[in-house]
């Protein structure tokens, strides 16, 4: 372990273990230093964009695009499992001892073209982006140290893929760019040896998760860490509070950066930053800890599938119902496309994407840096959800569905006579309304063609004085 490979390997096994972190005095603004333990790292306030951003990207891409069949779990599906589909899959498609290896070359990226995919990314209306840099699979997309041989700048595309994103996502683009990490590897030989050993020794998590965590920190300096993956191990095997502490005290991203709930067996929906809870977490009512809804524009899977059919998208009207029950209960939408193994969005995927970003182009100010209301959904008519405009002390009611008989019904606002005004955003006059005493108001939707309406799917009364 002699020369500078073997101090910097040393000072990184130092890394992983708590307690060890190189501690810097506070600078003079008596920023506060985090302890690598739970009860201090969890009092830490999460930085105000993510609150105020409420849409994200995520984009899952790697070597499992290439076989793009079934699942970015392909490879588990395939050969740990064995799956009837994927193996038949397999058997019909590729000869004998094909190894999942073997598609490491086959993941191309000749399309890819990040300037392309920063505009789609701009053009949806999300305010940050979150790129896989490594599944379960454990191919990194940048050329890791610790990923010999198994990282998109020597196998495939021969490109650091996430450095170009990360380049054009920041000088077109006002997003945030965030990178996901597993933590676990499915095949992984010194995590599989650790495992054995009941997670009593460290070999995976110090010589390889963890530098890797360190490593894209430094290098590409990402706003959200995404954490993934723990598979059945418990935080401290991962040294998550070790790493988080550095991360919040001492990284290039210490004032900025936010990470999820997934560090470890018991952290979720427990501890870190955001909770996630469960992938697609949707549960219709008021938090108390900020969270998130991770979810996909393909109902079934994460990674691009070839074998996908057209009803297996989530349809515009879909996502913007998804956007909007998730912001008035206090969560933020991370909605999921599946590149190509040659590097394109997928045409429907970017349909999607820049019909998101039209009925924000819109609506935007009911969900962009919003609050929740008193109530999160109306008492009296279904499919209207509320949020609260805190400097303007407005109250949006967005509703999905536009009545037949041209009124709108709403049981919670509480309207006061010759004070309280009623505008549908993208419509110039103000609304008429009757109140209903205890029973809300009544409001009169003006009569529009379709070519008039401001947007197609789900619309917002801007509610101003009432009590």
């Amino acid at each position: 372990m002699s020369g500078p490979r073997g101090r910097a390997a040393l000072l990184l096994l130092l890394l992983g273990l708590p307690g060890l972190l190189p501690a810097r005095p506070p600078s003079g603004g008596g920023r506060p230093r985090y302890e690598p333990s739970w009860g201090s790292l969890d009092a830490r306030p999460l930085p105000a964009w993510f609150d105020e951003a409420k849409f994200g990207i995520f984009i899952h891409w790697g070597v499992f695009s290439v076989p793009s069949f079934g699942s970015e779990w392909f490879w588990w599906y395939w050969q740990k499992e064995k799956r009837e589909p994927y193996v038949k899959f397999m058997e019909a498609n590729y000869p004998p001892g094909f190894s999942y290896e073997d598609f490491g070359p086959l993941f191309t990226a000749e399309f890819f073209d990040p300037n392309q995919w920063a505009d789609i990314l701009k053009a949806s209306g999300a305010k940050y982006v979150v790129l896989t840099s490594k599944h379960h699979e454990g191919f990194t997309l940048w050329g890791s140290k610790y990923s010999w041989n198994w990282n998109a700048v020597d196998v495939g595309p021969k490109r650091d893929l996430v450095a170009e994103l990360a380049t054009s996502v920041r000088s077109r683009t006002d997003l945030h760019f965030g990178l996901y990490h597993s933590l676990f590897e499915w095949f992984n030989p010194l995590f599989l040896e650790d495992a054995t050993n009941a997670f009593k020794t460290r070999k995976f998590p110090t010589s390889k998760s963890l530098p890797e965590l360190y490593e894209i920190v430094t290098k590409y300096q990402p706003e959200i860490i995404w954490s993934d993956g723990n598979g059945n191990a418990p935080d401290t095997y991962w040294n998550s509070t070790g790493f988080l502490a550095w991360l919040y005290n001492d990284s290039p991203v210490r004032d900025t950066v936010v990470t999820n709930d997934r560090w470890g067996v018991g952290s979720i929906c427990t501890h870190g930053g955001f909770y996630t809870c469960s992938d697609r977490y949707n549960p219709g009512h008021l938090l108390p800890h900020k969270w998130e809804n991770c979810m996909t524009i393909d109902k079934r899977s994460w990674g691009y599938r070839r074998n996908a059919q057209l009803d297996d998208y989530l349809t515009t009207e879909d996502l913007v119902k998804q956007l909007v029950e998730t912001v008035s209960c206090g969560g933020n939408l991370l909605m999921n496309i599946g590149p190509t193994h040659d590097g394109r969005i997928a045409v429907v995927f970017e349909e999607r994407l820049r019909q998101m970003g039209a009925w924000l182009q819109v609506n935007g100010e009911a969900i962009y840096g919003t609050k929740p209301w008193r109530a999160q959904n109306d008492t009296v008519t279904p499919e209207v959800w509320y949020t609260f405009s805190p400097k303007e002390g407005r109250v949006n009611a967005i509703f999905l569905n536009w009545p037949v008989s041209g009124t709108l019904k709403l049981g919670e606002p509480q309207a006061k006579l010759g004070e309280t005004q009623v505008k549908l955003i993208g419509y110039k006059e103000l609304l008429k309304w009757v109140a209903l005493g205890e029973k809300g108001m009544a409001i009169a939707l003006p009569q529009l063609t379709p070519k008039q309406l401001p947007c197609q799917w789900g619309w917002t009364l801007q509610l101003t004085n009432i009590n």
